[in-house]
């Protein structure tokens, strides 16, 4: 070989050995085929709520599910006139557990500790907190991973298409079971800011005030377009078999086309400056630079990312709630954008950007706020100065706390 074939790429990758041509990541073996809570698991703090006590439930899409079960989690007291309840609702990858430590049931901290807790913007001293797993979600609530009652084995691809106001009429089945008639606000994420939103809409009386933060009254198309790349990911993984893999071995379950997913939205959900700062151009092993698969630490932060959401997620509850967020729209079905406001003129609204956040712009937020305005409603917006990219909303607790905090403040004064 001559010295100008040598310092080709082909000329030098066939100097290396085998093992530097092979891609590195091994995912662990016992990873198990779905992270669903299963009824023969831990409980914890995990209550449940049958909807429509038994009786078949007609979903937005056309579905039927012949019963729904949704798993909740309350911290605090509800006040003698049940006036002081304040609705959580959680992202795509979220669950009921938005407050709490680490335990046997729960393998993750509360998703929001910081922004719920005593002293913090949701007083859990004050205030009557609710948060509840989303239908077709994976831990508790009826979701692809759980048993069919026709068939006895898991709905798995069976299971209907959802949208944000399925989850949202049962989260109202969820307030009656507790005996809230009007939420102090409902408050949330993402997916969970656009679950407030339809909170507004479609229950207006049942709402004193919605804060929906780093969210959008629609899914752009720049979101739509990244949510897809992930759900092929998934798809395209030969051990998914269509939906059909709760029956595999651990270790041979759709882990890597769900990691993959994760790690593409991992990507978006941060920032450059994040990313930058955190990993630069650091490398796993130093004394390993040139072969076709040696890594980055930035590569090596994905994988973890990756294998800590198989262990606690299910690829097809990832498929359908995707899915819903990118089929969420405000109008839709309503006539117009200011016909589905129209109702809103007494309900106050809070809204707040991450000034990094490149999935849900700042943008996004002030077209919520200015079509909340044109409809003859308030909505407040606020800005936070964050580096963290949409992850913003999740992470920088005292900003968000504090905001959220002064606006009940002020919609009980006002009463």
């Amino acid at each position: 070989m001559s010295g100008d074939e040598a310092t080709t790429g082909a000329g030098r990758d066939l100097d290396l050995p085998l093992d530097a041509l092979l891609h590195p990541r091994g995912y662990s073996a016992d990873l198990p085929v779905t992270g669903a809570w299963q009824q023969d698991d831990p409980v914890g703090d995990r209550r449940f709520h049958s909807v429509g006590h038994g009786r078949p439930f007609a979903l937005e899409g056309g579905g039927i599910l012949p019963e729904i079960t949704m798993a909740y989690e309350t911290w605090g007291e509800l006040s003698l006139a049940a006036d002081n309840a304040i609705l959580v609702c959680h992202a795509l990858t979220g669950d009921s557990h938005a407050h709490g430590g680490v335990g046997e049931a729960h393998s993750t901290p509360g998703w929001w500790n910081g922004v719920i807790g005593p002293g913090c913007g949701l007083d859990t001293d004050r205030y009557f907190v609710v948060c509840v797993n989303v239908l077709g979600g994976c831990q508790g609530s009826t979701g692809p991973a759980t048993l069919d009652p026709g068939s006895g084995r898991p709905y798995a691809s069976a299971f209907p298409p959802v949208t944000v106001r399925d989850m949202v009429r049962c989260q109202a089945s969820v307030a009656d079971h507790l005996g809230i008639a009007r939420w102090l606000t409902v408050v949330g994420g993402s997916m969970g800011g656009m679950q407030a939103l339809e909170w507004a809409v479609m229950y207006p009386e049942r709402v004193r005030s919605v804060a929906p933060i780093a969210t959008a009254l629609a899914a752009s198309a720049w979101q739509i377009a990244w949510s897809a790349a992930g759900r092929t990911a998934l798809a395209i993984d030969p051990r998914f078999r269509d939906g059909e893999y709760y029956d595999a071995a651990p270790g041979d379950g759709p882990h890597a086309g769900l990691a993959v997913a994760r790690s593409i939205a991992q990507i978006h959900y941060r920032s450059d400056a994040v990313f930058g700062d955190r990993f630069g151009r650091e490398l796993v092993d130093r004394r390993r630079v040139f072969g076709r698969w040696d890594r980055f630490q930035v590569e090596s932060y994905l994988d973890y990312q990756g294998e800590k959401l198989v262990r606690r997620f299910d690829a097809n509850s990832y498929l359908l709630l995707n899915r819903a967020m990118d089929l969420h729209d405000v109008a839709r079905d309503r006539g117009s954008l200011s016909k589905a406001l129209a109702r809103l003129a007494q309900v106050p609204f809070l809204t707040l950007s991450i000034t990094s956040d490149i999935l849900y712009p700042e943008a996004q937020q002030v077209a919520l706020r200015d079509a909340v305005r044109a409809a003859g409603g308030r909505c407040d917006h606020h800005v936070v100065q964050n580096p963290d990219g949409h992850d913003g909303f999740l992470l920088a607790t005292d900003e968000v706390g504090q905001i959220l905090g002064s606006f009940l403040e002020e919609i009980q004064s006002n009463d």
